[in-house]
């Protein structure tokens, strides 16, 4: 009877141990996965300025935007992925009472690829064909965020008896991935990278 009861304890005593080595295991792992998400960077696109200029009856834009790629881009752009980035530019015709009217609208695209053999990072202008390399990704996100004289509208084709504004935004073209990076970015917010509209009264002198 006392090397029966002398068992149960050894055993409830062994029981319990590895009860609290599983606890302890499990919430060490948990604190770990959130110090690492926590240290993972979200990425962060921004339009900083933007301006328009008028020449030879065109309207040409002026923006300043900040390129940070997410860890999660950057890994899949330094894996062989070829990133998408899109410009949006808008045209609109202020209402008094109503929405207001998209009056043009542009979309300027640019593909981002790391060259495995060159480990340079190579930027393509996919509206006008243009392409250059960079020795860094900075340099290359720098490059894509001086918006510099990009051909937006005709001004012939304004009202001047109306009130426009121009907006822009940014964004990571997901639809480009391939399938199970494109899911995946479905189920990932830190793929889902753009700004907010920055917009301004276009002023014609």
């Amino acid at each position: 009877m006392s090397i029966a009861s002398n068992l149960c304890e050894w055993l409830a005593r062994r029981w319990l141990t590895l009860f609290f080595m599983v606890v302890f295991l499990v919430f060490w792992l948990g604190g770990f996965s959130g110090l690492a998400h926590s240290q993972a960077d979200p990425g962060r696109f921004e339009v900083r300025s933007a301006s328009t200029d008028f020449r030879s009856g065109v309207c040409f834009l002026n923006a300043l935007v900040e390129y940070r790629l997410s860890s999660d881009a950057r890994n899949a752009l330094d894996s062989g992925v070829t990133l998408a980035i899109q410009l949006d530019v808008e045209v609109l015709e202020r209402r008094r009472f109503w929405l207001d009217l998209e009056d043009a609208s542009l979309e300027q695209l640019y593909q981002l690829e790391r060259d495995a053999l060159s480990e340079r990072y190579i930027v393509r202008n996919l509206n006008s064909g243009e392409q250059l390399s960079f020795a860094t990704l900075f340099s290359a996100l720098n490059y894509l965020g001086r918006i510099n004289d990009l051909p937006v509208i005709d001004v012939a084709l304004l009202d001047n008896d109306e009130q426009y504004d121009m907006r822009i935004r940014v964004g990571l073209n997901t639809e480009d991935f391939p399938g199970p990076l494109r899911f995946l970015s479905f189920m990932r917010r830190k793929w889902s990278l753009k700004s907010d509209w920055y917009r301004w009264e276009l002023e014609r002198s």
